[in-house]
């Protein structure tokens, strides 16, 4: 199913704030999407380019003693982030390239606010951003070049708006992979596939960032008027807002080993303390 009609995008589309930033940290970057998923009406499209240091990023309901190598964690002191969405367990770095929609429900003409409905259309907008690089395709809830894995998604919806963000693997330090474990619940297309047979680098098909951000751009044009936004004024100083995205402690970690047998442990595990 294609969403929106060429009358409806030629008649009138809704506005696009395009937001470039330059490896912020991804702690950062989370917070924002956040904030302007719940405190704003506008449509967003927010691109980072990188994150430092190497960290860990789980979904809301992510399992740690399931999902991370936690005592290589710890001895490389390696951060570990839960964020506010659903979605799978990533390690990210300067490699990864993020790419962030955040959507009124009646942003794209057709769509519904399901995670099935924003997974087609994102998948049909990344198509044409793939056009003549490899061949793209939207495999269950990831984004592959052939059988191979390139970008893993994560969405939250609310009851107006909606969130898809992406990260997608420019490159990757294979040792980084090795802090994740297998999850026990995988797409059906990995086969059991360890990472660095299932993962591919986007710099085997594309030539440049530059042609990715650019390439977003334009397939975003079809929808929405796309006006580049400085990073200024999205940001905001709300200091009434709460994120929930959360750095997991040292302590925390810890806990974790010492208790993961526990079903009362893992309900609550990795949130700070207050």
């Amino acid at each position: 199913m294609a969403f929106g009609s060429a009358i409806e995008r030629s008649v009138a589309r809704p506005l696009m704030r395009l937001v470039t930033m330059g490896g912020a940290p991804i702690m950062q970057q989370l917070h924002l999407e956040e904030r302007l998923l719940r405190r704003t009406s506008d449509n967003w499209c927010i691109v980072n380019d990188g994150a430092a240091p190497p960290t860990i990023v789980m979904g809301v309901s992510g399992k740690v003693s399931e999902l991370v190598e936690i005592q290589p964690v710890l001895q490389d002191r390696v951060p570990v982030i839960r964020r506010f969405s659903g979605g799978g367990t990533v390690i990210v770095d300067q490699g990864t390239v993020f790419v962030t929609f955040i959507c009124n429900k009646t942003a794209v003409a057709g769509l519904q606010p399901f995670p099935r409905d924003i997974m087609t259309w994102t998948g049909q907008l990344y198509g044409k951003v793939f056009r003549g690089n490899g061949e793209f395709h939207l495999r269950e809830n990831d984004y592959a070049f052939s059988h191979r894995k390139f970008g893993g998604n994560a969405q939250s919806i609310t009851k107006d708006r909606w969130v898809h963000h992406t990260s997608f693997l420019w490159d990757y330090d294979v040792k980084n992979m090795s802090y994740l474990k297998n999850p026990q619940r995988a797409p059906e297309y990995r086969q059991a596939r360890n990472h660095t047979d299932f993962l591919c680098r986007m710099s085997e098909y594309m030539s440049s960032r530059s042609d990715f951000t650019e390439g977003i751009t334009a397939a975003l044009g079809d929808h929405f008027t796309v006006q580049h936004t400085e990073l200024e004024t999205a940001l905001s100083d709300d200091h009434e807002f709460a994120p929930s995205t959360k750095l997991l402690s040292p302590q925390d970690l810890q806990d974790i080993i010492s208790s993961k047998e526990s079903p009362t442990v893992e309900r609550v595990q990795g949130w700070p303390r207050s």
